[in-house]
């Protein structure tokens, strides 16, 4: 959990602002393109040279594996390329969560292949044709991961916070359950709630930016904004860019 500017709450009849002399840029779900996310990085330094800012921060909102075909290239990337000048905050999604349960408990294998686990299996080395039952199979395919998965990645993975907040903003991976105060919101819903914050129209405290359900178009809500995008099926990885009460959005 990570708070990086403490602000005055926002208050529902003024804009929502970025903390002044701040520009954020804020990264939906990734899922496994490092292709996209490559690209999206080159748009994003286009936009910091043409438009100077003062402090320059990045916010990653989860869902760096699964899917696409290069989740072990995307975290060696979150990891060992930061922007230049762009502190990076990078936040837990349920498929990371998923992924850490399977290296404890391989029961849980089948939910998580579902979910495009495989792919991160085989972007590690991993392969689900060993022999035996079912269960034999994915204790094998949990000690592979955990042989083949450098500590580094875990370590990151591991430390993973479950929110940030800068401004009028509360940055999320999935959302919050309405009613309850930010602060008091469980680590279960930040990455996994679902309908009950999207068909919600009440004020949270901040406005909260999230991703985790997937649209084709960035989603602006007057309580939220989605930007999940699709990229692993549409090819469109999304950037929010917020700067004082304003915002745009970036794209490949």
């Amino acid at each position: 959990m990570l708070r990086l500017f403490s602000l005055r709450k926002k208050e529902t009849h003024r804009l929502a602002e970025a903390p002044a002399g701040n520009r954020l840029y804020v990264v939906g779900d990734i899922h496994g393109r490092l292709d996209l996310l490559l690209r999206l990085y080159d748009k994003i330094a286009e936009d910091a040279r043409k438009e100077p800012a003062g402090d320059r921060h990045i916010f990653y909102l989860g869902d760096y594996v699964d899917r696409g075909p290069s989740s072990r290239e995307v975290l060696e990337f979150l990891m060992n390329r930061p922007q230049s000048g762009f502190p990076a905050i990078h936040l837990r999604g349920n498929h990371e969560a998923m992924m850490l349960q399977f290296l404890e408990d391989s029961s849980i294998g089948p939910e998580w292949f579902a979910y495009g686990g495989l792919a991160t299996l085989m972007s590690y080395g991993v392969n689900l044709k060993a022999e035996g039952k079912p269960e034999q199979k994915l204790a094998a395919a949990q000690r592979v991961l955990n042989e083949n998965l450098p500590e580094s990645h875990k370590a990151f993975l591991r430390g993973l916070p479950t929110y940030a907040s800068a401004g009028d903003y509360f940055f999320v991976h999935a959302g919050v359950r309405p009613g309850i105060p930010l602060e008091r919101q469980t680590d279960s819903d930040l990455i996994w709630i679902r309908d009950e914050f999207l068909d919600s129209q009440d004020f949270h405290g901040k406005i909260v930016v999230h991703g985790h359900s997937y649209r084709t178009e960035p989603e602006v809500r007057p309580n939220r904004i989605g930007i999940d995008t699709g990229a692993y099926a549409t090819g469109r990885l999304t950037c929010l860019v917020l700067e004082g009460p304003g915002m745009r959005f970036l794209t490949t």
